[in-house]
């Protein structure tokens, strides 16, 4: 089942990148107009070096092997960046990131502690499936609504899509439900059959037009550092710069940190909205 699933993520992929590109984004001369958005099949595969027929199976999911070098042909005549590449390999059964353990709800007490040592700075854990599996104070203090969340519903990317609270504190929300989805779909294809996430993204799917709008693009990326801007109602607008790090010895948790921005007062306003919240409970 799981090989079923990756060929059809596979042949969608390579459908949706193929589409996303005209033949002068390729080097090809444009003549007359195109019934379908994209290049053809045909020259997708001239420009890999495969043959029409096998790469038409190959978007239409039947089960063929690819080796790596014919994928890197690939990956290059449909311009993907590095991340799309490996993303390509890992769908096609040639994963660069090892399996992944989804594991406990518990994290070690020494990720606790770092996040504890990270205050001010709002701080949380990321579990392989993107569950919010620990916080800081001052991440409670930016997201109230994370110390009372369903615990089916403690998970970044429903909070983004689904969460209302959330949606109203992320400043240029499109652009980072974007970049939160296209990460996810990058991280997650070693979970990708796993019935949390599958039941996740099909209730996600239900419930917000935009991750169903979007969720069939394919479109994944990697984390880069960038500054993020917050609607806080108590602490105004708040703007910090984003980072990720990766606990030694336990490389499928992701601790995200908010750091202040030099010559912003947002890490002092929000650590005063703090107190004041403690102070009100």
């Amino acid at each position: 089942m799981a090989f079923v699933t990756r060929r059809a993520d596979l042949a969608e992929f390579l459908r949706a990148r193929r589409a996303a590109l005209g033949p002068a984004d390729v080097g090809l001369p444009t003549t007359g107009r195109r019934r379908t958005q994209g290049l053809r099949r045909e020259e997708v595969a001239a420009l890999a070096g495969v043959s029409v027929s096998w790469y038409t199976w190959l978007e239409q999911g039947r089960p063929i092997n690819a080796s790596v070098d014919v994928l890197d042909a690939l990956g290059r005549a449909l311009r993907l960046d590095a991340v799309e590449r490996d993303h390509l390999l890992a769908l096609a059964g040639h994963p660069a990131r090892r399996p992944i353990a989804p594991g406990g709800d518990s994290i070690p007490g020494a990720v606790q502690r770092l996040l504890h040592v990270l205050e001010p700075a709002p701080a949380y854990v990321l579990g392989p499936r993107w569950d919010f599996l620990a916080w800081n104070h001052a991440f409670a203090t930016l997201f109230p609504p994370v110390e009372s969340l369903p615990f089916d519903e403690r998970n970044l990317v429903w909070v983004m899509f689904a969460n209302a609270d959330a949606r109203a504190l992320v400043g240029d929300w499109e652009r980072e439900a974007r970049r939160v989805l296209s990460q996810f779909r990058a991280e997650i294809v070693p979970l990708q059959d796993d019935a949390a996430v599958v039941a996740l993204v099909e209730r996600l799917r239900a419930t917000s037009s935009e991750f169903a709008q979007w969720w069939p693009r394919h479109d994944v990326g990697g984390f880069e550092t960038h500054r993020r801007l917050f609607h806080h109602p108590r602490a105004g607008r708040l703007e910090f710069e984003t980072q990720q790090l990766v606990p030694a010895g336990e490389p499928d948790l992701r601790i995200v940190v908010h750091l202040a921005v030099p010559d912003d007062d947002s890490a002092q306003r929000l650590t005063a909205a703090g107190h004041e919240r403690d102070r009100s409970a």
